[in-house]
């Protein structure tokens, strides 16, 4: 009766093969599968994949998930009402305050359970990447951008561009279309990612968390963040609070850019002086439990934010997953 989304271990997969394609592309950024109902079920970052990535990513998963229509539709949509319904709908739905083209919705038996969406430094429709072969940018015997064959090719679905005209910018890259162009190699299978120390750094730790929650069957979410609090990887559990991601995030990011147990920053900046603060940044902290600077050595290079349960059992989790490392 009720919607379900796509399970953590489906998304999980899917990011993992769009991670692949991207690498063989020498593309970089970040994928993120949103939930039906508008929750994060994960994301990942790769290497050298940028800020702000992950954000722009989150936004076009969030509106194919939950419009249930790719984002480039939603997108034609928006310019065809008047201007001050285009602009009422990102207000009203900030998680989509980046309406580009390039989501997806993920179907399961012919339901929408979710949305999955690329971006990054060098994610985006774009051709002319070092060293990649004509041939890698033709899908299906057309000419393909790198960021809407990375998500088809995660979904495994026939390609379709999402950005308007690929032969143009086949073109310009490579030079007259060939003739016979054949199928290409774009859809072929890609070997799977090698580069990607950061992310599966990040990638463990969570995953140790997940693992510590799942024994006390308690449902959250955990996210790393980098030392300028962007996301490089945040899981949910299935079953986890909606509020679970974001809270994790918010902690991780708390920890990553202040240095300190998040917690702490509750005694730094009592009462009102803490909202002060947070309204400076460009990015949303708590200073509740839950989120723990990363180091590496005497280097502060991020944060683990747990959200979904209890501070103190958040913080718990969070400790017995760093103290594993």
């Amino acid at each position: 009766m009720h919607q379900s989304d796509l399970p953590l271990a489906d998304a999980r997969a899917l990011i993992a093969r769009g991670i692949d394609k991207a690498e063989e592309l020498s593309a970089r950024g970040a994928l993120v599968v949103i939930g039906v109902h508008g929750g994060l079920i994960s994301g990942s970052r790769m290497d050298h994949g940028g800020a702000g990535g992950f954000a722009r990513a989150r936004s076009k998963a969030w509106i194919a998930a939950t419009q249930q229509i790719p984002s480039v539709v939603h997108l034609g949509r928006l310019g065809m009402i008047a201007p001050a319904m285009a602009s009422g709908f990102s207000v009203i739905s900030p998680q989509a305050v980046f309406p580009g083209a390039g989501g997806m919705p993920i179907r399961r038996e012919g339901n929408v359970v979710a949305g999955i969406a690329a971006s990054g430094a060098g994610i985006g429709p774009f051709v002319n990447y070092p060293g990649v072969e004509p041939d890698q940018l033709i899908a299906d015997g057309q000419p393909a951008n790198a960021e809407d064959l990375i998500v088809h090719y995660a979904l495994d679905i026939p390609y379709a561009g999402q950005h308007g005209d690929d032969y143009a910018r086949w073109i310009e890259a490579f030079g007259a279309w060939p003739t016979d162009p054949g199928s290409g190699t774009g859809m072929a299978s890609a070997p799977p990612a090698a580069w990607q120390e950061e992310l599966h750094w990040a990638m463990a730790i969570v995953d140790r968390a997940l693992g510590d929650a799942r024994a006390r069957d308690i449902p959250i979410a955990a996210a790393v963040v980098d030392r300028g609090g962007d996301p490089i990887q945040i899981d949910s559990l299935d079953g986890a609070p909606s509020a679970a991601a974001i809270v994790a995030e918010a902690t991780g990011a708390a920890a990553a850019t202040f240095q300190v147990r998040s917690g702490e920053l509750a005694d730094r900046y009592p009462g009102a002086l803490f909202d002060q603060v947070a309204a400076t940044l460009p990015y949303a902290v708590l200073a509740v439990d839950g989120g723990l600077p990363l180091q590496r050595g005497a280097d502060f290079v991020g944060g683990l934010g747990i959200g979904g349960a209890d501070p103190g059992v958040c913080a718990e989790i969070a400790a017995a997953a760093l103290s594993e490392s």
